[in-house]
């Protein structure tokens, strides 16, 4: 049987559980080029102007998000921007916060209908991600406390990994283990359990 290779990979975690890392250990150990692609690009390359508006992007004193049609709309954008690139041929790591749980996953399921996505939940524990947003130092403080759940509300992974005791390359490893390359003969790793 043929097995579709596998053209895009999804990270969702909660700002500084480590999903940029391990998008960086990904491009080092898989055998093709990879593209990364994350949020925080996305908000960098917004204007200024849509970072303090309630219809860009909010954030709190106490590291709440929230975000507003102007912002949805260019994230809507992006969002089919990068599943083009994918159905182009260039294979794609997307970091992203979910914010909106559920909601997010199934604005980048419609986005990216038709390739073969591998969904991969990124967690840390609050403690562990407060004290690494802490260390950083560009982050607002609690944003890493107030996302390191919500980001998972009831969004479903083909893997979920935890940066909280377990090295970032390591999480690169094993979710390079789950992708499928063209040709493969086999079941996907869940199947037959």
């Amino acid at each position: 049987m043929y097995v579709m290779a596998t053209q895009v990979i999804v990270l969702n975690g909660g700002s500084s559980a480590g999903k940029s890392t391990i998008a960086r250990h990904l491009q080092a150990v898989l055998p093709r080029p990879w593209l990364t692609f994350g949020v925080d690009s996305l908000i960098e390359a917004m204007p200024r102007s849509m970072q303090a508006s309630d219809t860009g992007l909010e954030f709190a004193a106490d590291g709440g998000v929230s975000v507003g049609a102007d912002f949805m709309a260019l994230q809507s954008a992006w969002m089919e921007g990068i599943a083009a690139m994918a159905r182009a041929g260039a294979p794609v790591i997307i970091d992203d916060v979910f914010l909106g749980g559920a909601h997010s996953q199934r604005r980048w399921q419609r986005a990216l209908g038709g390739l073969d996505v591998l969904w991969v939940g990124v967690r840390c524990d609050s403690t562990t991600a407060a004290e690494r947003e802490k260390a950083r130092g560009d982050r607002i403080t609690g944003m890493a406390a107030t996302q390191a759940t919500v980001v998972h509300e009831g969004v479903r992974y083909d893997l979920e990994v935890d940066t909280t005791r377990t090295a970032s390359l390591t999480c690169a490893q094993t979710i390079a283990a789950h992708l499928r390359s063209p040709g493969e003969d086999h079941l996907p790793p869940e199947a037959g359990k």
